[in-house]
């Protein structure tokens, strides 16, 4: 088979949806070396920058095909008009698009990842020329997918509510976690250096992701507040990440509480300071009112934290039983899970060692095998 993967995730500051797809191409690439693979990219600029980019999933086996051309033009511009992507990149047997959207006029076999459906449950939360283009391009994309793969069950549960007509296409393909990047952190030294880089104490509370509303980190700083108020020696609580949308009432939620002493914004967290950020933490946090998977506590969970999450959403099936789950909208639920892990230490030992097991069958060769199934039905 000639297979191509459309690489524009895999450029830039990648988020999430660029390392599902940087774990989904790696593995696939190294457990079926029998086919050939294409990675299309639009550019017009920083092209030595790109290639550097890209050349990690290179060799062999694996191509890259540039087209020049801005990716948010091709983009805006095919929604309207019906550019053949097929004109860029040729004819492959099969074509994966990991970010929503299939362009006009592909050519061969099409596979779309929707991750999630934020865009319907939470659309306050999306950019607005992201919204519009999800607006006119996601039912033509659909349309023309062969296959829609989603993340998990509960996706796949949300992709039917809005959109049932494509119920029949719909497969579920779980992200997995990249184990040689998140692992524990035994090193106590190297957990003080984090601690000093980013002037966090000895004792904390972890949530590393996007500072937003539907994070549901209000509730989660009251929920602290009431925690700190029944301690004698309270853990810090550490908002770790960058600012997403309507973030202002997180930081004024903290101020009305008087707790600008004990609550740290850390904003953008280096890559290589993760790991032992995770493994220094207390417990990791997500009490996410809405996630299509939910990478950030399994990859506290692939480091040995013990992980507190809310019952919303995906978050209960990644997790399984291997953590404290609250109910996400009740600040009480939250705040009784807050003081378990704090004064429990049999239970946060239960939840590390339980923690990296279930971690650990989150794999991206698993993954992939799931995707070349999938593939493989595509194709017949």
């Amino acid at each position: 088979m000639r297979i191509a993967f459309d690489a524009i995730p895999l450029l830039g500051r990648m988020t999430g949806i660029g390392y599902c797809e940087a774990g989904q191409v790696s593995a696939m690439t190294r457990l079926h070396p029998e086919h050939t693979y294409q990675l299309n990219y639009f550019a017009a600029r920083q092209l030595a920058q790109r290639r550097r980019e890209l050349a990690p999933y290179l060799g062999g086996h694996v191509t890259a095909r540039h087209a020049f051309c801005v990716p948010y033009l091709y983009r805006a511009v095919s929604t309207f008009v019906p550019i053949p992507y097929s004109w860029f990149f040729g004819r492959n047997d099969l074509t994966h698009f990991f970010n929503y959207i299939i362009p006009p006029h592909v050519g061969g076999k099409t596979v779309v990842t929707v991750h999630d459906m934020v865009y319907r449950a939470f659309p306050e939360t999306v950019r607005g020329r992201t919204k519009t283009m999800l607006d006119m391009g996601l039912v033509p994309s659909m349309r023309r997918a062969d296959a829609i793969v989603t993340d998990s069950e509960f996706s796949r549960s949300e992709i039917v509510k809005y959109y049932p007509q494509f119920a029949g296409k719909i497969r579920v393909v779980p992200c997995g976690v990249d184990l040689q990047r998140f692992h524990p952190v035994e090193d106590a030294a190297a957990i003080a250096q984090v601690r000093k880089t980013y002037g966090i104490g000895e004792r904390y509370f972890l949530y590393l992701g996007t500072l937003e509303p539907r994070k549901n980190l209000e509730r989660l700083i009251e929920a602290y507040a009431a925690y700190a108020k029944s301690m004698d020696d309270p853990a810090q609580l550490v908002l770790a990440g960058g600012k997403g949308w309507l973030y202002d009432g997180i930081f004024a939620r903290v101020q009305a509480l008087g707790l600008e002493d004990r609550v740290i914004f850390t904003q953008y967290i280096a890559s290589e300071d993760m790991c032992a950020l995770m493994s220094g933490a207390l417990a990791f946090t997500f009490p996410s009112l809405y996630e299509g998977f939910g990478m950030p506590p399994l990859e506290a969970m692939a480091c040995g934290t013990p992980v507190l999450v809310s019952d919303a959403a995906s978050l209960p099936e990644v997790t399984g039983n291997s953590a404290v789950i609250v109910r996400a909208e009740d600040t009480d639920s939250i705040t009784q899970g807050l003081v378990r892990l704090a004064t429990d230490a049999d239970l946060r030992r239960r939840l590390s060692q339980e923690g990296l097991a279930r971690a650990k069958t989150f794999t991206w060769e698993r993954s992939a095998g799931m995707l070349y199934d999938i593939y493989r039905e595509v194709l017949g």
